[in-house]
């Protein structure tokens, strides 16, 4: 893992070169025009040798990259077989699911209920579902006061309201913030957090929100494509024996 100095330095790491940028863009612009955001059809993915049905509405881990390069980071040198696992914004529950060979028990939690549905088909399908514990609701609000070793979280870094719940995995308007803002009261003393933050989206505001909070940012992760760069960071809570540069 390599450290990250300051919370400024993480938001270069976040970004791309301007035609790269300019490229994503209208790469998104043709996947929506081909109606591919939508997530109308069953499909059949593989990700880590493991299978996941994908239901019509639910995010699926491949077709963007993201959910399938976070769950890549999820292995029994990080999860240890005690551990409790948050899984915010499941989707298919891919996280939940390969999380849950490793720790103790899985809490999974999605805003959209075929999300929900989805992931608990896929939690028996691995023949997970007595580590799986499927909630639904809004980010921290099912699991109250609940403390957990690890929390992983692939946002929607798109901002603007979302049209519907299927645009809830791409798009929010205040998610940076109320997460940045409930994550200390929900990891234990020495948990931390795994955030997928793309290039594509607006990464710069999670990265403020979370300095802000005064967390401990460093990069798990990092993976470069044409036209996006993904990284996974890495987020814990403030150590009363250092100091860390706020973004004001």
């Amino acid at each position: 893992m390599t450290a990250v100095p300051s919370a400024a330095h993480s938001l270069r790491v976040a970004r791309l070169p301007l035609y790269a940028r300019l490229l994503g863009k209208a790469m998104a612009l043709v996947y929506r025009i081909r109606g591919k955001d939508k997530y109308d059809e069953y499909r059949m993915e593989w990700v880590q040798n493991m299978p996941f049905v994908v239901m019509p509405s639910v995010f699926n881990p491949k077709v963007p990259r993201t959910g399938e390069f976070l769950a890549s980071q999820i292995n029994s040198r990080l999860v240890k077989s005690d551990w409790e696992v948050l899984d915010l914004g499941t989707g298919s529950g891919v996280c939940a699911v390969i999380a849950a060979q490793h720790a103790q028990r899985v809490v999974a939690v999605d805003i959209n209920a075929a999300a929900i549905r989805c992931a608990g088909v896929n939690a028996l399908l691995n023949h997970l579902e007595h580590k799986v514990d499927l909630r639904h609701g809004d980010l921290f609000g099912p699991v109250a006061d609940e403390r957990f070793d690890l929390i992983v979280f692939n946002p929607p870094f798109m901002t603007g309201a979302p049209r519907d719940d299927r645009d809830r995995a791409w798009r929010s308007s205040d998610v940076a913030e109320r997460f940045a803002a409930g994550l200390a009261f929900h990891l234990k003393p020495t948990g931390f957090a795994l955030v997928l933050l793309s290039s594509f989206g607006n990464g710069s505001a999670f990265l403020h929100e979370f300095a802000r909070r005064g967390l401990h940012i460093s990069v798990l992760a990092e993976r470069r494509f044409v036209n996006e760069r993904l990284t996974v960071f890495r987020l814990a809570l403030p150590d009363s024996t250092q100091t860390f540069e706020r973004i004001r």
